[in-house]
């Protein structure tokens, strides 16, 4: 069945040590404020988290001849729309051949090649976005995302929000543990290699824009 919203609600809740909700559409308090962290990009927010095996995606893109850089690198790529982090940026198929002469900026990727192959975390409904395949560390991370996010205005306790974030030592904090967690069973699970495999699909991305820089970028974005 996987994660659903009112599911992901009520483990917050139960973290922050608040009554369950009966639907998605309660009219109280904790569910304005859960919806507040949803509708800001609250899951997005934790899919960047990590380099996490259910949301890699694996995309071919052509350069966008539309796009006509002013300088620098003279071929221009559209990023995905479901693009949260870079995973690997290679000349090649098998990504056994990096490439690190690229420019990240905005919407666009810059180099000199005609075509590259991108590994990256998406939260598209076949990958990240799917809560349904989302592995049972990664839920429990993102319910105790959404309970440090609210916890500090549903109860006015600065004492509870320490238990939820410690900037100083996340370990300590329930958010923070919940995310090594999730980060160690994610790393468990990948084959020996540097990097986790992506699930493959081919695009042509299209774009419209001007670049007004230039640097060098690295392989892990």
């Amino acid at each position: 069945m996987g994660t659903t919203k009112l599911g992901l609600y009520n483990k917050a809740l139960n973290m922050a040590g608040e009554r369950a909700l009966d639907t998605v559409d309660e009219n109280v308090e904790a569910r304005r404020l859960l919806d507040v962290v949803w509708d800001n990009g609250g899951v997005d927010e934790c899919i960047s988290e990590g380099q996490w095996n259910f949301a890699m995606r694996s995309v071919k893109i052509d350069y966008d001849p539309a796009v006509e850089p002013d300088f620098g690198f003279n071929r221009a790529f559209t990023k995905p729309s479901d693009h949260i982090l870079t995973s690997a940026f290679c000349s090649d198929e098998f990504f056994r051949a990096p490439h690190l002469q690229y420019v990240d900026e905005q919407d666009f990727w810059y180099c000199e090649l005609d075509e590259i192959y991108v590994r990256y975390i998406s939260n598209d409904s076949e990958f990240g976005g799917d809560r349904g395949g989302w592995p049972a560390m990664f839920t429990k991370f993102v319910a105790a995302h959404f309970a440090s996010e609210i916890i500090l205005k549903l109860t006015g306790d600065a004492d509870k929000l320490k238990l939820f974030v410690n900037p100083d030592d996340p370990k300590k904090s329930i958010r923070g543990r919940a995310l090594l967690d999730a980060k160690s069973r994610n790393a468990m699970s990948n084959p020996s290699q540097s990097m986790a495999q992506g699930k493959w699909s081919s695009s042509r991305l299209r774009g419209g824009a001007r670049r007004d820089g230039g640097s060098l970028s690295n392989l892990i974005g």
